[in-house]
């Protein structure tokens, strides 16, 4: 079995007779209990596991999905969450959003004011249907600049085409995007470096913190929106990434060998 929770609100899985931790396991302390397996882990006795004979379809009826593109500003929608925590909201803004740590939507949903528990739950639609799911909690919903709290949605738009992969794998099958490590800070259009994951393609390449990104392939990105959709461009993960690098007085080229984002992480699935 592969159970994989969206934060705390929005669940995908595939559900079928198999092994739970239903205790603490002496010899690997990585396993949790309430852990699922599809297979045994080491040393069955002394990690306490039982078969799992009870798991069977919930027999609830799902949402249907709804569209977000039939969503207008000012509409009303329920923000739904883990815990049973709902409560009413309106859509504030849909329009792109662009986060430092190489992500980027053409279009969200920004609704106030702010769930005490969005992460991972469901944007409802007046009609009950689902049409988001919870991102982040934002203090500009409006994009004006001006203090509106409120919560980031995901358009469901987004899950369908990659709904089986998901299920199968737990990660979007495919090469993926070009991923550098590197998360940039964007001042009215100027783009620097703030932060390399450790390890990563760009602290491997020499990029260091405080660098201005002037250029990808001598093309000068007009926003970190902008730097995303170049850097994307020059090929699946594991493309070279020519970035144009300011240091102080010294301007220079540092070609970046890309990776897959998952390649870097520590995916587990659990319950």
């Amino acid at each position: 079995m592969r159970f994989w929770r969206s934060m705390k609100g929005f669940y995908v899985a595939r559900l079928m007779p198999r092994y739970r931790l239903l205790g603490p396991c002496y010899l690997h302390d990585q396993y949790m209990p309430g852990q699922w397996f599809s297979d045994p882990p080491p040393d069955p006795v002394r990690t306490h596991l039982t078969p799992n004979a009870a798991m069977q379809p919930l027999n609830l009826k799902p949402l249907a999905f709804g569209k977000s593109a039939d969503v207008q500003v000012g509409d009303p929608a329920l923000i739904a969450s883990f815990g049973g925590v709902a409560s009413a909201a309106h859509v504030v803004a849909k329009r792109e959003f662009a986060g430092s740590w190489e992500y980027l939507l053409d279009e969200a949903i920004f609704t106030a004011p702010p769930h005490p528990a969005w992460s991972g739950a469901a944007l409802i639609s007046r009609d009950g249907r689902l049409i988001g799911v919870g991102s982040l909690v934002v203090g500009d919903t409006a994009g004006t600049g001006e203090a509106t709290p409120g919560n980031m949605f995901v358009p469901i738009e987004r899950l369908p085409p990659i709904l089986g992969d998901l299920i199968a794998d737990g990660r979007v099958a495919g090469r993926g995007r070009p991923w550098l490590g590197v998360a940039a800070n964007d001042s009215y259009g100027r783009l620097t470096v703030g932060r390399l994951t450790p390890g990563g393609p760009g602290e491997k390449a020499g990029l260091r913190k405080g660098d201005e990104i002037v250029g990808v392939a001598g093309e000068a990105p007009r926003s970190l929106a902008d730097f995303y959709r170049k850097v994307w461009a020059t090929g699946p993960a594991g493309a070279t990434v020519p970035l144009d690098i300011q240091h102080g007085a010294e301007k220079k080229r540092i070609d970046i060998q890309s990776i897959n984002r998952l390649d870097n992480l520590k995916l587990k699935s659990t319950l």
